[in-house]
């Protein structure tokens, strides 16, 4: 179960810019496409055990990964399973502490406005506005309350953790 008590000290720091957001969103998205792939790889093999031990064969094509990207009922639950993954990759980390490990790498805390964590409901929410982080883009025209799209949709806020405060997570 996860704690998501309200931490008294996270309301004093201060919401998260466009720069640093983006900043964190490169290591983010580095790491979530390495989980993709990593996903890809063991969905390849599973699928292709299926064909070594005869439940289907090659559908007409010479090659394996052709018969995987043009045979419907093998495409689509081998592009869910790897997006199953890069999901889980961030409600894990959302949840657990509220930090990725781009977020951590910059800093950045994400939290529900009262300072505790996200649950897991809200951070999938939060992951359909977060694609790609084009959300983000809002924190640009909005300077003041530093909110992006995602953060207004789900009544969360990303802060800027101190040194002290970040050390000591994970």
């Amino acid at each position: 179960m996860t704690d998501t008590t309200p931490d008294t000290t996270a309301n004093s720091f201060p919401r998260a810019g466009f720069r640093r957001r983006f900043g964190s969103w490169i290591y983010d998205f580095l790491l979530s496409f390495a989980v993709y792939m990593v996903a890809g790889a063991a969905s390849f093999l599973l699928i292709y055990l299926g064909y070594y031990f005869g439940l289907y064969g090659m559908q007409g094509e010479q090659h394996f990964s052709d018969t995987i990207a043009n045979t419907y009922w093998l495409k689509w639950p081998n592009e869910l399973w790897k997006m199953a993954w890069v999901v889980f990759f961030f409600v894990y980390f959302w949840t657990k502490n509220g930090q990725t490990l781009g977020m951590r790498a910059w800093r950045l805390r994400v939290q529900n406005l009262d300072g505790s964590l996200l649950s897991k409901t809200t951070a999938i929410k939060r992951l359909v506005p977060t694609f790609l982080g084009l959300g983000n883009v809002l924190v640009i025209f909005d300077r003041k309350n530093k909110l992006s799209l995602q953060d207004r949709l789900t009544k969360t806020e990303v802060v800027v953790l101190s040194l002290e405060a970040n050390r000591g997570r994970l």
